[in-house]
């Protein structure tokens, strides 16, 4: 009796641990040159975007995959273009304002928000294009024509607090703001700062 006991404690503990942790990656972000960003990026962004200002790329890093983005101004909105390590387009993102949201979407963003945060802030809002449902220049196209599509998703960075303390977390809303997933972000990285 005490060895099945002791299997039951230790199969619960083994399935905790692989599936109430796996909606958390946890990610870091760092600004890189220009050579080293992929090169098949940099041509699909020369060929889909004009009269961009202020190009700047970085890498970003999670526990389970690399990617590269490109943040650029083009007619007075920022814009995030991500690529997987070979250069492949992933999403193209817009900063916004939740005015920009339709009213219905927005109020279940923040009903999910209260019901999982004690208290929280919301830092950075994004409108989502992604890239797997379109070729890549009608992915371009809705992109920066700013279009509201069932195929966008809604990204979220909160500072929010659960049980202990507050995280900066990364969660992702389909086009209706239905929750589909969360990642805890690391702070940025301070390799430069000399003490």
């Amino acid at each position: 009796m005490k060895n099945i006991q002791t299997l039951l404690l230790i199969t619960t503990l083994f399935f905790y641990s692989q599936f109430g942790q796996a909606q958390y990656k946890y990610e870091r972000e760092h600004r890189i040159l220009k050579s080293q960003f992929p090169a098949v990026a940099i041509t699909t962004i020369e060929e889909n975007v004009t009269d961009y200002r202020r190009i700047k790329f970085y890498k970003e890093t999670d526990s389970t995959k690399v990617s590269y983005e490109a943040k650029l101004k083009k007619d007075k909105l920022w814009y995030s273009i991500e690529f997987d390590k070979k250069g492949n387009l992933e999403d193209i993102e817009i900063l916004i304002k939740p005015d920009d949201i339709p009213n219905d979407t927005y109020a279940r963003i923040e009903e999910y928000l209260n019901n999982n945060f004690t208290k929280y802030r919301i830092k950075r809002l994004q409108q989502q294009y992604p890239s797997n449902t379109d070729p890549i220049d009608h992915t371009f196209k809705n992109a920066f024509q700013n279009l509201i599509l069932p195929s966008n998703n809604y990204e979220l960075v909160v500072v929010g607090r659960k049980e202990k303390g507050y995280l900066d977390y990364e969660i992702l809303f389909d086009a209706d703001g239905n929750f589909m997933d969360i990642r805890t972000s690391l702070p940025p990285n301070y390799d430069h700062v000399l003490y």
